[in-house]
């Protein structure tokens, strides 16, 4: 494969509501496309960690958004025409301000949980839930971006999984979930009026739902109205082993009827949890998109068929028994939206060409301008190697630039040159720079320097959530400037045979060459574990153990990812 000078070819596409255009690169992933190319699709549509995924259609587009935790950039931005073939066009948060910041970066698993996107008059919100802070919203008329700064509507502790509703009497609401680590109480919904402008709440928070008996940790709030009824979508019984309940009233506060519209049933798709449901342009068809929890490999995104019943109740997926309760498909006709679309996925693999990251890549936390370089003139990105003050391993740190795991197989091969800092013609030691497998354990294959010249690396550190330490495994002296091809192999090893709540396993394997064909196994596999409230990443890093005037760096030509 050749390296591309410029993105030469693109795919055009217009964003008919928003009246933008968005260019796309052509290339669709190597390893995992749910468009089968004959009329139907299979699932998980997209194989990567879009957590709590919330769904809407204007006109002829579909836009999804997602949870992102304390990633940056956040509240990913995703478009399809035919809610299978979807590519990411943007983030709503570029950099979250200090007024929706709860703790220091890296804040593993706080900030932003579980959004809901709405389109309501000419502008697209979306709201989400900060367990320590409370809810927060921003809007825009062009979902691509830019997005408004960040409006805190309510301030609270222990609200999550928020879901705005605009009634026909103008009237606006809140729905949404708690968390019960810091609520105190979970298994219940509650509401909250707005004012009509979405910026700010109206009296006291409430219950309208309890759960505890019979759907213990619902939580997911979507909140729909279809003829007179109210509904609310909500997953219950846990992200691996629940089912999805929909509630259902005359009155927005209730009182709610429930009924389970959708479980695992026979298939080897558990939980099935949290999500949002649309119909088809001409509103003849239904569909419900939501996620499956695959231990390392995150939450992944489902499409389900979805029907409504004369009963006025909805049933998700196929129901073979027809007990009114549907199970998860596994392939299935694609939508009739109309038209025929191209096959995409979102962004893996990353030429360096652009004066920006790639929409792929995320950091642990606000970037600063002094960790990077996007070189389009040389095609490469440069990571400049930063020191994290108190960060006891690459764990703590902010400044790793990762992106999610594309599908269960699959291999990742970045070229590299490493140029650590020098004084009178001499390396200096403490910097290190490389590629990285990061969730509560991780794996580095790093070039790091020392005063006797540069070595290879690789290293590891379990439980790396709780003070684990780092692990050097095997190392390899490598000479100054050498040109060098990092590579890492994930691979599933589990689980063996469907179960209700799977096993999911998966290693990590990493490899280097010299020359770009013949590439050496280095060090031991990694156990990848899920990170926290997400599934593993993978990505590169540069830092460094003292601060000074000056930092050395790495060179990325590309980073690819293939079957093989």
């Amino acid at each position: 494969m050749q390296k591309r000078s410029m993105r030469a070819s693109v795919l055009a596409f217009l964003l008919s509501t928003a009246g933008i255009s968005i260019t796309a690169a052509d290339k669709i992933s190597d390893v995992w496309v749910p468009d089968l190319g004959n009329g139907q699709y299979q699932n998980p549509i997209i194989d990567a960690d879009y957590s709590d995924p919330d769904v809407i259609r204007v006109g002829d587009d579909y836009y999804m958004t997602a949870s992102s935790f304390c990633d940056i950039p956040g509240l990913p931005i995703l478009h399809s025409k035919d809610l299978v073939n979807w590519t990411l066009i943007g983030h709503a948060i570029a950099e979250m301000p200090a007024y929706a910041q709860s703790a220091p970066d890296p804040s593993h698993g706080n900030a932003v949980w579980a959004p809901a996107i709405r389109y309501h008059n000419g502008e697209f919100y979306i709201y989400y839930g900060d367990p320590d802070l409370g809810i927060f919203m921003t809007k825009t008329k062009n979902p691509a971006g830019p997005w408004e700064p960040l409006v805190h509507v309510h301030k609270a502790k222990g609200i999550i999984d928020t879901c705005p509703f605009w009634d026909e009497d103008g009237k606006a609401y809140i729905a949404h979930g708690y968390a019960g680590s810091r609520a105190g109480v979970k298994s219940i919904i509650g509401m909250i009026e707005m004012t009509p402008d979405g910026k700010r709440t109206i009296g006291q928070d409430r219950v309208i739902y309890d759960g505890h008996l019979e759907n213990e940790t619902i939580e997911g709030a979507k909140m729909y109205k279809r003829g007179d009824w109210y509904y609310i979508f909500s997953p219950s019984g846990g992200v691996s082993t629940g089912w999805q309940e929909v509630l259902r009233s005359k009155n927005p506060w209730g009182p709610y009827e429930v009924r389970n519209v959708m479980e695992q049933g026979s298939t080897d798709i558990n939980g099935p949890h949290q999500g949002g449901w649309v119909d088809t342009p001409d509103g003849k068809e239904h569909w419900f998109i939501h996620f499956q929890d695959k231990g390392p490999y995150g939450r992944v995104t489902h499409l389900q068929p979805m029907e409504w019943r004369e009963d006025g109740w909805p049933v998700i997926g196929v129901d073979p028994d027809g007990d009114g309760r549907g199970e998860p498909v596994r392939k299935y006709r694609k939508p009739n939206v109309g038209k025929t679309y191209a096959k995409a996925t979102p962004a893996d693999s990353d030429e360096f060409d652009s004066i920006t990251l790639g929409k792929q890549w995320q950091w642990k936390g606000n970037p600063s301008a002094l960790w990077y370089f996007c070189d389009a003139n040389a095609s490469k990105l440069r990571l400049f190697t930063h020191h994290t003050e108190g960060a006891g391993t690459l764990y703590d740190m902010p400044n790793l630039l990762l992106q999610k795991f594309p599908a269960q197989n699959f291999t990742a091969t970045a070229k590299v040159q490493f140029f650590p800092r020098k004084k009178d013609g001499k390396i200096m030691d403490g910097e290190r720079a490389g590629i990285i497998v990061a969730g509560y354990n991780y794996a580095a294959l790093a070039l790091e320097s020392r005063k006797d010249g540069i070595y290879l690396v690789e290293a590891d550190c379990a439980k790396a959530n709780k003070g684990g330490k780092e692990t050097a495994v095997e190392e390899v002296k490598i000479n100054d400037g050498q040109e060098l091809y990092l590579r890492v192999t994930v691979k599933m090893v589990g689980p063996k045979k469907p179960m209700q709540k799977p096993d999911y396993k998966c290693q990590a394997t990493f490899y280097y060459s010299l020359d770009g064909k013949k590439f050496h196994k280095i060090g031991r596999e990694l156990d990848v574990r899920e990170g926290h409230w997400i599934g593993a990443k993978l990505g590169l890093f540069a830092t460094r153990d003292w601060s000074s005037n000056d930092s050395g760096w790495l060179d990325i030509d590309w980073f690819r990812i293939t079957k093989k």
